[in-house]
């Protein structure tokens, strides 16, 4: 996919090291198309590594994407240079009178705090509440889907015993929904949550439809306003090694941390992961984009209401 990001990103050599294609903003320029605009407000801890694995899904299309990056006002990154955050992040001010294609919210590591004891809410539910005028659909991950369905929808969250730390099977409850063209009937998704929320507080709501599960991690993915809104409680943007680097640091610092399951090759943490849900995750992304966002989205983006 054409990205139009800075040639000067880390993420741009990182993939491209990789295999994965990434056009930079100066190839970028000289297709005559609209390209489609999406912001990701990036809440998690480690921005360049989040980067990264997004900007790698968003990659396997042959649309042409403009991606913004937002920051919070109300909070600053302790993991990440201020220069990076300088060179290639927005606040919320700078883009308020803006429309987008397409939104992604990530997780945070917040998630055992009450939403209100957040440091950053106020601010969060602000772009929230912006994202339903100026955004066509927007995909909620991990802590920001269970703050999503609860500042919209009133769903809790709930506190697990233990860490859903590892990749586990899921499965589908409606496969003519285009989210899930190409997808096997059972699919792998990482986890790493403490918190979660329940089946039967969305099937009570009409406004939600449940679309996935786990029987051992629970929901997956809940769709909001006929898919302009998705919230997905798991993490199928993680690299291959995010899980081991987690479960590893944690660890080390002695804390009381599971090894992840279904994850490490003979079930050891001496050997490689191993991946199952690639495949997946490029599916996730694509269809979203293509029959969510750009099958949907206005050619005038001052249209979206």
């Amino acid at each position: 996919m054409p990205l139009n990001i800075p040639k000067s990103m880390p993420a741009v050599e990182i993939l491209r090291q990789e295999n994965i294609f990434v056009m930079d903003s100066e190839r970028a320029s000289s297709q005559e198309i609209r390209p489609l605009k999406i912001v990701i407000l990036n809440l998690m801890p480690l921005k360049i590594t989040t980067e990264t694995d997004l900007i790698r899904l968003l990659s396997n299309s042959p649309l042409q994407i403009e991606i913004d990056f937002l920051q919070l006002k109300s909070h600053t990154p302790k993991n990440t240079p201020i220069e990076h955050m300088m060179a290639f992040y927005k606040t919320f001010d700078a883009i308020e009178a803006s429309n987008y294609d397409g939104m992604m919210i990530t997780g945070a590591p917040v998630e055992q705090l009450e939403y209100e004891e957040v440091t950053y809410w106020p601010e969060v539910q602000e772009i929230f509440d912006w994202s339903r005028k100026h955004v066509t659909s927007t995909m909620f991950i991990c802590w920001a889907a269970q703050a999503g369905l609860y500042h919209f929808y009133g769903i809790p969250k709930y506190p697990l015993e233990k860490k859903m730390f590892g990749v586990f099977e899921h499965y589908i409850h409606n496969p003519q929904n285009p989210i899930f063209r190409g997808f096997d009937d059972v699919f792998y998704v990482p986890h790493s949550r403490y918190t979660e929320v329940r089946a039967e507080d969305i099937e009570k709501n009409p406004e939600l439809v449940l679309l996935s599960e786990s029987d051992e991690s629970g929901v997956y993915m809940v769709m909001g306003r006929n898919g302009r809104e998705f919230f997905i409680t798991g993490h199928s943007e993680y690299s291959a090694t995010t899980l081991d680097d987690e479960y590893k640091r944690d660890f080390a610092k002695g804390l009381p941390i599971d090894m992840p399951k279904n994850y490490y090759r003979e079930n050891n943490p001496a050997n490689e992961p191993l991946v199952r849900w690639r495949s997946h995750a490029n599916l996730l992304f694509t269809n979203w984009l293509n029959y969510f966002v750009y099958q949907e989205t206005p050619y005038d983006l001052s249209s979206i209401h």
